[in-house]
């Protein structure tokens, strides 16, 4: 008989999932973990870790909380947590390949070794890769962040561990591949005997938005309290409301929207950088939304997508008779956006006549329209997008300098998604539950295979292109089943290493492995050659280095090898440095 569990604060039960041994071999985590004095490095899965006091720490806390207030503080821990815990996931991803279930007991111990607390679990986790299920009930003991807090302020009326839970939420989130939030319910800086939390996928959790406002800028998805009128003025769904995707929790997510926010208060210029689908337009609607023009029309024009006789009449309006077919005077995108916000995306598509005349606009503050003598003032917030390097663009001759140097006010690049894969999990959450909704469809979530070779992909497409891909995968994915992968890599997309043109073609064989005897024979001749096990490794070190020009970089990804792991093993050879 299938066993139930309790599903916290929901009254519901759900049915049991695989259970996680508590148990680990340390000597799995140990081998990862690197102590270099004489370079002053410390390196776990190869990224840099410092050694440092927790008392430094703990007055730094104290101090932000004193400034920044209790709710304010929370979030900037609890986001830093949360990264760590996603750099964790991925140390262990890239470095051991560790399944769910080695990756679960990891974890906990990951951050024991790390000194934050002593993990003690109260119903063992239980997890189901299939469904994206989950669920976990752990106490800690020995809480950093609960004793500090204990200490400086006494008894609190909430939960204090603040980075734990963000790194409890981070790993699990990116080795479940969908949001898995844990909340803490008990805790020592509360009174408590203990602390104690729980971990959920984020859809079973009644307070969601209240656990998530550390993933995103708040203000993007609460500030409008009123209806945002369209290009004609209609009220219309709170920005809030169009905006639900603007979520993320990496360090690229958050320096944009720290940008986003220091600028949306003023009417400066606003220069939006980056690739195709990054969501630059999306960027500008937020600022507009966030800003004291929000209450005003948000009007957008793509440059590209204007045959060149007709942009001056697009950007400034026409007046009647103007030319063949100008039968009635009409306004141009700057008029319908008096009062509020322009983006003029791809702007460096501009032909240099059109250049000119804005920079005038941008100048004056009033257009002329096309056959008209009428000067008319207006007040316009400018924000413009660009997917090429402007500068380049201006040294090639093709944008004029004093035009960019006039939209360069306050310039904001968003990082494309390879760069932030930490925020994959959250958009993808968003877009399932969006496509989901639209097609009247149940989706159990995404498959442990799926989120893999989400983390793997490259991305050219960015955000557009994991838009487009989730909600294919909702299409092609039957009601009340998963996401898997020849469901979202069905579009001619590639995977390193394997194409991923149709479901038929993901599932062909791989190719035959080769002649083991050949194997035997090749390592034979190698060892006599090299005289011991440890001389192969230098061959192989030295010959992948060679091969790579000196690229330890490249050298490392030629062996499997993180670079930490690479230079290590070269330095331990090699200790004059050669």
């Amino acid at each position: 008989m299938e066993k139930k569990i309790p599903c916290h604060r929901r009254g519901t039960d759900v049915p049991a999932l695989k259970l996680v041994a508590a148990t680990v071999d340390d000597a799995a985590l140990a081998e990862h973990l690197r102590f270099d004095p004489d370079r002053g490095e410390i390196l776990l899965f190869d990224q840099r870790m410092l050694l440092m006091h927790g008392y430094s720490l703990a007055t730094l806390r104290h101090e932000l909380i004193e400034r920044l207030g209790l709710d304010k503080t929370r979030e900037l821990f609890m986001r830093l947590g949360y990264q760590q815990g996603v750099e964790d996931s991925k140390g262990l991803r890239r470095q051991g390949g560790a399944g769910v279930p080695e990756a679960m007991k990891l974890g906990p111990r990951l951050r024991e070794i790390e000194g934050f607390v002593r993990n003690r679990v109260v119903e063992r986790m239980q997890y189901d890769t299939e469904s994206g299920g989950f669920w976990g009930d752990y106490h800690w003991q020995h809480s950093w962040e609960a004793e500090t807090h204990l200490q400086h302020f006494g008894i609190s009326g909430v939960p204090a561990c603040w980075m734990m839970a963000g790194y409890a939420c981070g790993y699990t989130t990116a080795m479940m591949g969908r949001p898995v939030i844990w909340r803490e319910i008990e805790c020592v800086a509360m009174g408590h005997a203990c602390c104690r939390v729980i971990g959920q996928p984020v859809e079973e959790c009644d307070d969601a938005d209240d656990l998530l406002s550390f993933m995103r800028v708040e203000e993007f998805v609460t500030v409008p309290r009123h209806r945002e009128p369209d290009e004609q003025g209609r009220g219309k769904a709170p920005a809030g409301s169009a905006l639900p995707d603007l979520v993320g929790a990496s360090a690229g997510f958050n320096a944009v929207a720290w940008r986003l926010k220091r600028v949306a208060q003023t009417d400066a210029t606003v220069l939006f950088t980056g690739e195709s689908g990054v969501g630059k337009e999306r960027f500008a609607r937020a600022l507009h939304a966030i800003g004291p023009r929000a209450s005003k029309p948000f009007v957008s024009i793509n440059c590209a997508a204007l045959p060149q006789e007709l942009v001056e009449a697009e950007l400034f309006g026409v007046e009647r008779g103007a030319f063949t077919g100008a039968s009635t005077s009409r306004p141009g995108r700057f008029e319908r956006a008096d009062g509020g916000t322009l983006l003029l995306d791809e702007i460096g598509s501009l032909p240099m006549l059109a250049q000119g005349k804005l920079l005038r606009v941008l100048q004056e503050g009033e257009i002329e329209r096309v056959g008209g003598t009428q000067m008319r003032k207006l007040d316009v917030r400018v924000v413009a997008a660009a997917n090429h390097n402007l500068r380049e663009e201006v040294r090639a001759g093709r944008f004029r300098e004093d035009l960019f140097f006039r939209l360069n006010v306050f310039p904001i690049d968003i990082p494309p998604l390879r760069d932030r894969r930490d925020d994959i999990p959250l958009l993808v959450n968003v877009f399932l539950n969006r496509y989901a909704r639209r097609f009247n469809k149940h989706i159990t979530g995404v498959t442990r295979a799926a989120s893999e070779a989400l983390w793997a992909y490259s991305w050219p497409g960015n955000v557009r292109e994991l838009e487009n891909m989730v909600e294919r995968a909702i299409i092609l994915a039957d009601d009340g089943a998963g996401i898997d992968v020849q469901h979202l890599f069905s579009g001619g997309e590639v995977l390193p290493g394997r194409p991923f043109e149709s479901a038929a073609r993901s599932a062909e064989p791989s190719p035959p492995a080769a002649d083991t005897a050949d194997e035997a024979l090749l390592l034979e001749r190698l060892l006599r050659r090299a005289g011991s096990l440890d001389a192969v490794e230098t061959l192989l070190l030295q010959h992948a280095l060679d091969t790579c020009r000196g690229n330890a970089s490249a050298a490392a990804r030629m062996l499997k090898l993180g670079r930490g792991q690479f230079e290590y093993r070269w330095r331990k050879r090699r200790p004059s440095g050669g």
